[in-house]
């Protein structure tokens, strides 16, 4: 039976612009890939309400869950959770728990509750809370829809509440062989073994290190034997 599949959203004109390199992309991959969940798609959307709502609505309906990262904070251009909640045609709104979290940390703090912050406890109708141990004001889960915050920090506690409570399949397993060769000198007998071995993830990454040509051939599976003895078919295929 095939993994679970899943789409990430990444939220934000700030990555889009240049200003900040997202990192969240990558943690989910790694740790989805542990989980037995396939990362199958990633886009970027600006702060845009009508982009967000088509992404959202369409990455729904393609895979098995989507995690969105970003948007969710007190400032005006936080519009993420306005945008799922349309997107389920849910209705949203203060909801009492969350508010209650956000409360308890102000006061402890001795920060104040102020509007801004208050939205951050807007959570759509029918929503589940994702717990977040950094600095509390939670994300939210919709559908199969994981909504998290764009700081790194925050997004990885969030991922790691959330995943213990989905079904994964069987973890990935990877094998990397380095060839100190250019990419068209090996490409023939790559092909041919890629060919033998369909059911395994076959990839080819080129390099240039000091000035010298060279690719990792990364092959993943979920069945360690079939990984292993592609590995050592490519060994012997681009023995000199």
């Amino acid at each position: 039976m095939p993994n679970p599949t899943a789409a990430m959203l990444v939220i934000g004109d700030e990555i889009l612009s240049g200003r900040t390199r997202d990192s969240n992309m990558h943690h989910l991959a790694k740790a989805l890939t542990e989980h037995g969940i396939d990362l199958k798609e990633a886009r970027v959307v600006s702060d845009h309400a009508a982009s967000i709502v088509a992404a959202v609505k369409a990455l729904s309906a393609a895979h098995d869950h989507v995690f969105t990262s970003g948007g969710i904070g007190p400032t005006h251009d936080d519009i993420t959770a306005d945008c799922i909640a349309e997107a389920f045609g849910a209705h949203i709104d203060v909801r009492e728990d969350a508010r209650a979290l956000l409360a308890a940390h102000y006061q402890r703090t001795g920060m104040e509750m102020n509007a801004a912050r208050l939205r951050m406890a807007r959570i759509p109708d029918g929503a589940t809370l994702i717990d977040n141990p950094v600095s509390t004001a939670p994300g939210f889960t919709i559908g199969n829809v994981h909504v998290m915050a764009g700081v790194p920090a925050v997004f990885e506690a969030m991922v790691a509440s959330v995943l213990p409570t989905l079904t994964g399949g069987a973890p990935l397993i990877s094998e990397t062989l380095r060839v100190d060769r250019p990419e068209g000198e090996i490409a023939g007998p790559l092909g041919d073994v890629a060919g033998r071995y369909a059911d395994l993830s076959i990839g080819c990454y080129p390099f240039i290190r000091d000035g010298r040509p060279g690719a990792n051939v990364v092959i993943r599976g979920t069945e360690g034997d079939r990984v292993k003895a592609a590995l050592n078919d490519l060994v012997t295929a681009f023995a000199p």
